[in-house]
């Protein structure tokens, strides 16, 4: 949809809540949930071994998407390198990326990969790596970044078909890589998927916390669950 958007996109003369969370750049909204257009989701690096899923952007990574797209059509950019750049910029941006790195350093995935630290995933060596959120553009419940429940995706109509229509065709180019899952609610997802025989079960690190400042058991479930990741990791890498 980027092309649909990048006139208004270009327009924008800042990148507040109140620029961007309007009717401009909505998708869906009833009553208690809206939905919104968000440049970063919109390739597929279908050469990645990495597959790291949120649940769905946040206004953090929706901000900086934004103003990346902006400045690539300022710039005269060709539009799959600004949808390249939306993406490199944004993805888990701030504390949780950094977290998201120390967590996957401790579990040895760099090892695996033979690379330095996961960091360079986010770096020289992100070609290794694909990223998206189950639902790809950012969702927002009473105008509160949405978190996987109330409603879950599979019990909401149009929650479940953003899945089908983005996420589930995303793993379809993906079906060898090695899936993070941020999140109970995305594991719930990939919980059913295993049960629809869409993924395999050893393909997925399931028990990885959530690496977000706000998940207060992040250190605690990282530690109890440390032994069994590794596992998960060395199984699949061998």
């Amino acid at each position: 949809m980027f092309k649909q958007y990048c006139n208004e996109i270009e327009k924008l003369s800042g990148f507040t809540k109140e620029d961007i969370l309007n009717k401009k750049f909505e998708l869906y909204s009833d009553n208690h949930m809206k939905i919104y257009y968000a440049p970063h989701n919109e390739i597929v690096n279908e050469k990645a071994k990495i597959f790291i899923v949120g649940i769905t952007p946040g206004w953090t990574q929706t901000s900086i998407a934004y103003k990346t797209a902006q400045d690539g059509l300022v710039q005269k950019m060709e539009t799959e390198e600004i949808k390249k750049e939306c993406k490199r910029n944004s993805r888990f941006a701030g504390s949780m990326r950094k977290n998201l790195i120390e967590m996957l350093d401790e579990l040895n995935l760099h090892d695996k990969l033979q690379i330095g630290s996961c960091s360079e995933l986010f770096a020289s060596k992100d070609n290794l790596l694909h990223t998206t959120s189950m639902i790809p553009y950012p969702v927002f419940i009473q105008n509160k970044n949405y978190t996987g429940f109330s409603p879950k995706i599979l019990e909401h109509e149009v929650l479940k078909s953003y899945l089908e229509k983005y996420f589930y065709e995303e793993i379809k180019k993906l079906p060898n890589a090695f899936i993070i899952p941020l999140g109970k609610a995305v594991e719930e997802v990939l919980e059913y998927m295993i049960s629809q025989n869409g993924i395999r079960r050893e393909q997925c690190l399931l028990g990885f916390p959530h690496p977000s400042g706000a998940n207060g058991h992040r250190k605690i479930q990282f530690q109890e669950n440390k032994v069994e990741l590794r596992e998960i990791i060395n199984d699949f890498f061998v």
